[in-house]
């Protein structure tokens, strides 16, 4: 009797399939180099020059997209999972004034599937171009045994710089009078997603995926799966007339506000000053949902939140596309420090 050789293959891992996966991956990433990368894609570590900047301070991200990618799967879509996960990362870094410089990723999974790394992929290396920075490294990894077959997660890594005396620094210089101007969210961007999925009981139907929300004829599934935006664009003209920035994600604005208050300072909001996606509707209707919990889980409307003085909020206004004042910040009243109330 002739024995079977062991081998990585027979143990749930390609080899072959992983080479050709990154051959794919470095002809993405090329795409995105600026003349700072040294070296390329392949290497043991992935290198870059920092130049321009007199007194630079690196900032550092990283994010995943979290349980979105399941409803990227159930609707056999993942185009847009790698700008998210660019998106989501560099959206963090430019709270604090900071241009995006090098990113890095990481995809693991049951099986490689090359069609579907190479969609996240391109995705990952448009976004990336889209706001100059370099995708200069990454690792895939094929984890039979630790993932489910079909499943897999990625992560991304992104490192910016900014001039240390241009450096947003909320905490020292936000005070009491001063403006939030808000930007407009497209939807839940890339929190909020395990909710969702109890909510519409996605695991056991699917169907729902394809209700209309609206006149426009927008699914269920489209408005889930739409891009979290970049803002970088948006934000950078207006640097110098902000005074803190707060990127609304997870824990919606009751979490991610106080990450830039200073003690003894409150946030107003109106929410009847902005949109609220009507994704969010429906979401609350169908489960029955407390709107001040709703407000806890996901964005509601707002992607970013700029505080300014009052003195400034015209330049910001007039520059940033779809800006609308939302707030004030006030003295703290209460054990809260985000308050959200409909004045309409």
């Amino acid at each position: 009797m002739k024995d079977d050789k062991i081998t990585y293959e027979s143990a749930g891992v390609n080899l072959l399939a992983s080479e050709k996966i990154k051959d794919r991956i470095k002809n993405l990433a090329e795409k995105t180099y600026t003349p700072n990368v040294l070296g390329g894609v392949g290497g043991f570590g992935a290198m870059y020059k920092i130049s321009g900047y007199r007194d630079p301070v690196l900032v550092s991200s990283t994010d995943p997209v979290g349980t979105k990618l399941s409803v990227a799967g159930m609707v056999g879509d993942y185009s847009y999972i790698g700008e998210d996960l660019v998106n989501a990362c560099v959206n963090d870094l430019i709270v604090v004034g900071a241009d995006p410089l090098f990113f890095l990723d990481y995809i693991a999974t049951s099986k490689m599937v090359p069609e579907i790394v190479e969609s996240i992929v391109i995705g990952i290396s448009e976004a990336c171009k889209n706001v100059g920075c370099a995708l200069i490294g990454g690792e895939t990894s094929e984890m039979p045994g630790v993932f489910k077959e079909g499943k897999f997660d990625i992560s991304g890594f992104v490192v910016g710089a900014v001039e240390a005396d241009q450096m947003l620094n909320p905490l020292d210089t936000i005070s009491e009078g001063d403006l939030l101007i808000g930007l407009p969210s497209n939807g839940l961007h890339t929190n909020g997603y395990s909710l969702v999925r109890h909510v519409f009981n996605l695991e056991n139907d699917l169907g729902i995926l394809k209700r209309q929300l609206n006149e426009s004829g927008e699914t269920l599934g489209e408005a889930l799966l739409k891009p979290h935006p970049s803002y970088y664009h948006d934000l950078k003209s207006v640097f110098p007339y902000s005074k803190g920035i707060a990127h609304i994600t997870g824990g919606g604005l009751y979490e991610n506000m106080p990450r830039i208050l200073p003690t003894g300072i409150e946030a107003e909001f109106d929410a009847s000053l902005w949109d609220l996606p009507a994704v969010f509707e429906f979401i609350r209707k169908t489960g029955s949902i407390d709107s001040n919990e709703m407000y806890r889980v996901f964005n509601m409307g707002l992607g970013m939140v700029i505080v300014c003085a009052p003195e400034k909020s015209s330049r910001i206004l007039k520059n940033v596309p779809n800006a609308k004042l939302v707030g004030e910040l006030k003295q703290k009243s209460s054990n809260n420090r985000v308050k959200i109330e409909n004045k309409r």
